[in-house]
């Protein structure tokens, strides 16, 4: 196995793992991961989710070295066999592009009503699914903010793109009442009026964050706000 190693804590964790890398495959079945030590003791796991938004889970364990890109179908395969010491494969480091978002410094927006944002994702779905002449939805669709969050003071305001919301439903990280993933035929009353997405954002990035992980956002000022 050499060097490079992925220790998971417990089957628990393994599961974790294969759920993660299992949704960026069913997005990008070519897909890559990023995993990386954490300062607080944690694996981050980092993939792109085919939104140009990256997605990113936690488990306990340990990485050598402590920043890897592998190839997902090879880490997806070993931990959905329950297997907690992984052998990574070889280095894919070139296939990363970018820097991955700072794990700090983010200031807390608000947090949004998980309804919201289904309701929000569903019917941005419902517009990607109309004909258009091509394949999926259109870029410029997938850029339109539709979700203004505002901190209390009214100070600060971010714009959050439907591309996001596509990528933290699209990657299992919000559930319903019953623990059922979401999806285009999910009912809005099955989910719990209390359930949040909490929206943070540094200077150059948005994040989501739902129950079982996040997903980043670039800021930028391109995008308009749009109804939907």
């Amino acid at each position: 196995m050499g060097d490079r190693r992925l220790t998971l804590a417990s089957t628990a964790d393994a599961g974790d793992v294969a759920a993660f890398v299992g949704r960026l495959l069913r997005l990008d079945e070519a897909a890559v991961i990023r995993v990386q030590q954490r300062a607080d003791g944690l694996v981050g796991l980092w993939g792109t989710t085919g939104f140009d938004v990256l997605a990113t889970r936690s488990v306990f364990g340990s990485i050598s070295p402590p920043d890897v890109v592998c190839d997902a179908g090879v880490v997806q395969s070993a931990a959905g066999a329950g297997q907690l010491t992984i052998d990574p494969g070889f280095s894919l480091d070139s296939a990363w592009r970018g820097a991955l978002p700072p794990q700090s410094g983010y200031r807390q927006i608000d947090d949004v009503p998980l309804r919201t944002v289904v309701d929000l994702a569903q019917r941005g779905a419902a517009l990607a699914n109309e004909p258009v002449g091509g394949h999926g939805p259109v870029t410029s669709l997938l850029d339109q903010v539709v979700l203004e969050v505002t901190d209390p003071t009214g100070e600060v305001a971010v714009g959050v793109a439907l591309r996001a919301l596509f990528a933290l439903t699209g990657m299992g990280f919000a559930r319903d009442r019953h623990g059922h993933g979401i999806s285009e035929s999910t009912v809005l009353e099955d989910i719990a009026e209390d359930e949040p997405v909490r929206v943070r954002a540094s200077g150059t990035w948005i994040r989501l964050d739902a129950r079982f992980g996040a997903v980043y956002q670039r800021r930028g000022d391109q995008f308009a706000v749009t109804a939907l």
